[in-house]
């Protein structure tokens, strides 16, 4: 009975979260993420690019920040607009119990999205393994939504955060704009699929480690971003 009560308890939780994350705006950036990566494919077609599973890779990663852009940017705004966060706070453990489930849920989420979306590109364009590419994409996700998630705690602004987050991002693009970063572990946006000229043992250890500094760095900011929920005070 216990067991049962208990799993009644987890699909209601999961029904309420996922009305929550899919909610608002957020359809709208799945539309616009769709729309993105169908110009891409197009103008990939019409350039007579080369179609390899490193082209689809590189077309999702734009799409695929969009989907992690608004739930992680815009949550705790959200949450505050819709005065949430008081009820929320006298929740032992909240950020636990209830934006870490959320997260959990909001990148389980975007990875059956990205499915589709490989699906779709395996149809139209070139076939591709849609589990395998839809992993790969999730860990820059990962970095940049628990990033997002962070600096919104701090911030309690959706708004400002998106300011934040451009910058950040546009830095990024900065360090990586010469070609001697693009295969650097360092590189957040680093492309699995195209090893260049790097023979494939380096490849594979260069792949590990950049995929150990962006779990890193998703952890780091996840939990920076949980613990400054405690901070009652500063929301309330």
């Amino acid at each position: 009975m216990k067991i049962k009560h208990i799993s009644m308890l987890m699909i209601r939780m999961v029904k309420y979260n996922l009305k929550i994350i899919f909610a608002g705006k957020f359809v709208w950036f799945i539309l616009t993420a769709l729309v993105f990566f169908g110009f891409f494919m197009f103008n990939a077609v019409w350039n007579q690019q080369e179609i390899n599973e490193s082209l689809v890779y590189g077309l999702l990663t734009f799409p695929s920040l969009l989907l992690i852009f608004y739930p992680a940017v815009f949550g705790i705004q959200n949450d505050d607009d819709s005065r949430i966060l008081e009820i929320l706070f006298g929740i032992p453990d909240y950020k636990y119990k209830v934006w870490g489930f959320r997260l959990f849920m909001i990148y389980v989420a975007i990875f059956f999205i990205l499915v589709l979306f490989c699906q779709l590109a395996t149809i139209l364009l070139y076939p591709v393994n849609s589990l395998e590419m839809s992993a790969q994409l999730m860990f820059p996700i990962l970095f940049f939504g628990n990033m997002a998630f962070m600096v919104s705690t701090i911030t309690k602004s959706g708004n400002g955060t998106a300011v934040i987050m451009i910058i950040i991002s546009i830095a990024f693009l900065i360090f990586t704009a010469s070609g001697s970063q693009n295969n650097s572990f360092w590189n957040i946006l680093l492309n699995p699929f195209d090893p260049g000229d790097t023979l494939p043992i380096i490849w594979q250890t260069t792949i590990m480690k950049n995929r150990i500094f962006l779990l890193s760095g998703s952890i780091i900011w996840g939990m920076i971003g949980l613990l400054n929920l405690q901070k009652r005070e500063k929301f309330i």
